[in-house]
């Protein structure tokens, strides 16, 4: 048996402690809500209002958690299960929803276009390391009332890996879930084999804001995973030490928990996060600081302490090039948050405090998640003995070399990089960054699309193209 390594950072004392006065904050101050669906489904359920103000008593919050899954799958288009949120079983995608793309050329962000989230969604399909697709980029050339929509089916027409999406309106919902379950082969369908998870963000501190309940709610009542990311930001819009940003945390995921049960006991949900310190010097949000990763660390730990599927946002970096700071900041966040057992780890391949997007950080970011892959497998005993036999093999030179034990075992305890990673003893080849630029070219080269994922576009194209035509887009770029 091998021991997976894990790392927690709360202690269980301090742990009961946040958990205790998250509870509290439930009733006092309570949470900011308005939405009227939320405020009926808490009120009718014992949940007092006023002005604007939820309170929620601890033993409906528990009620809740404990109608709340354990564990779910999320399914790739032929219909296998390719992400398991459950205990320590640990996954990465690319981080959402960014306005930018760091163009190749000119090391300069400029506004992401549809061909930039193809690209990028075509050099995930290719690498191995990310279990799941994200909706990656806002593409500046679809009109905004159906960007959520689109990015979605840019997404699907050309990845058969599960998605990690979200709506940024309550009329954005609907459109979006017509979409996978035109995919999917009905409402039905989609409910029983989900092929996406939808994040959905409480507005700090305390707040859910119209848009964020009724997504919530409709939702749990679509049978299709919600992911509360709630985002404290210490200093500003949550107190400013770890212990207290790690209780508001709790806090707003506990509210979403309560509206999303309530709207449909049992529906598959993810206590996940994006929270963050900020720095008092600049009133930058440093993503990539050891403190961030620390806080969605502790958020996690908090989640699996109830029983929880897990989410955190790491592998980010502050740095606007894809340079040694970029590859610091991201490889410690891969390690700790595998390190933490996160179910999923979104943010890699983003810069600039998730304000831009790379694609060939996203190619770098892979092998930062190998190792951290590699770390979480172990050590174990292939052989028995471990050594002697080896050794009187080997005899007195040494030369393990020509032992079939090596050669039939070096590639299980080796993780071997690619090209991107310089080990061998010639010159280096260029930098890093050109040596990932080569890797997403040969990526993007050897991509073909599966017969499924073609089978499928023109039920994609016919369930998108009535939004389209209203939002005055006469072509479907992208496809």
């Amino acid at each position: 048996m091998t021991l997976q390594p894990h790392l927690d950072l709360l202690d269980p004392a301090l742990l009961t402690r946040i958990l205790d006065e998250a509870f509290e904050l439930l009733r006092d101050p309570g949470i900011k809500l308005t939405a009227p669906e939320a405020v009926e489904l808490l009120t009718s359920s014992g949940a007092s209002f006023a002005d604007g103000i939820a309170r929620i008593p601890r033993h409906l919050a528990e009620r809740a958690l404990a109608a709340a899954p354990r564990e779910f799958s999320l399914y790739a288009r032929d219909g296998t299960p390719a992400v398991r949120y459950a205990g320590g079983a640990v996954h990465f995608d690319p981080g959402s929803s960014c306005l930018n793309i760091l163009d190749p050329e000119t090391l300069q962000p400029r506004p992401a276009l549809s061909a930039d989230l193809v690209r990028l969604v075509q050099v995930a399909e290719m690498l191995p390391q990310y279990d799941a697709q994200s909706t990656a980029l806002v593409c500046a050339d679809i009109p905004e009332a159906i960007a959520d929509l689109y990015r979605l089916f840019l997404v699907l027409c050309w990845s058969d890996k599960p998605v990690v999406t979200g709506a940024f309106s309550a009329a954005g919902l609907a459109p979006m879930l017509d979409l996978l379950a035109a995919e999917a082969g009905g409402r039905d369908a989609l409910r029983a084999k989900p092929r996406a998870v939808f994040d959905v963000c409480p507005s700090p501190p305390l707040n859910w804001s119209d848009f964020a309940a009724e997504n919530i709610v409709e939702l749990a009542r679509a049978g299709v995973p919600a992911q509360i990311v709630p985002v404290p930001l210490a200093g500003i819009a949550a107190p400013v030490t770890l212990a207290g940003a790690t209780v508001q945390h709790a806090a707003e995921a506990l509210a979403g928990i309560a509206l999303h049960q309530l709207a449909s006991p049992g529906a598959p949900v993810v206590w996940g996060g994006a929270p963050a310190i900020v720095d008092m010097r600049s009133g930058a949000t440093p993503w990539g600081a050891i403190e961030s990763v620390m806080l969605n660390m502790a958020c996690a730990q908090i989640g699996k302490r109830l029983g929880l599927p897990t989410h955190a946002y790491l592998v980010a970096s502050d740095s606007k090039l894809v340079d040694a700071q970029a590859g610091m900041e991201s490889g410690v966040s891969a390690v700790l948050g595998a390190l933490a057992g996160i179910n999923m780890i979104s943010g890699a391949g983003m810069l600039d405090s998730l304000a831009c997007h790379s694609v060939e950080k996203l190619a770098l970011d892979a092998e930062a998640i190998a190792s951290a892959q590699r770390l979480l497998a172990g050590i174990e005993a292939r052989t028995t003995p471990l050594t002697t036999a080896m050794f009187a093999a080997a005899g007195p030179k040494g030369e393990f070399l020509k032992l079939p034990e090596t050669r039939k075992l070096f590639r299980l305890e080796q993780h071997l990089p690619s090209d991107i990673i310089e080990r061998g003893p010639s010159a280096p080849s260029g930098d890093t960054f050109s040596r990932a630029r080569q890797r997403v070219a040969e990526l993007l080269a050897s991509y073909q699309p599966s017969s499924l994922c073609l089978a499928s576009r023109d039920r994609l194209r016919t369930a998108i193209s009535g939004h389209a035509q209203r939002a005055g887009l006469a072509d479907l770029p992208g496809v």
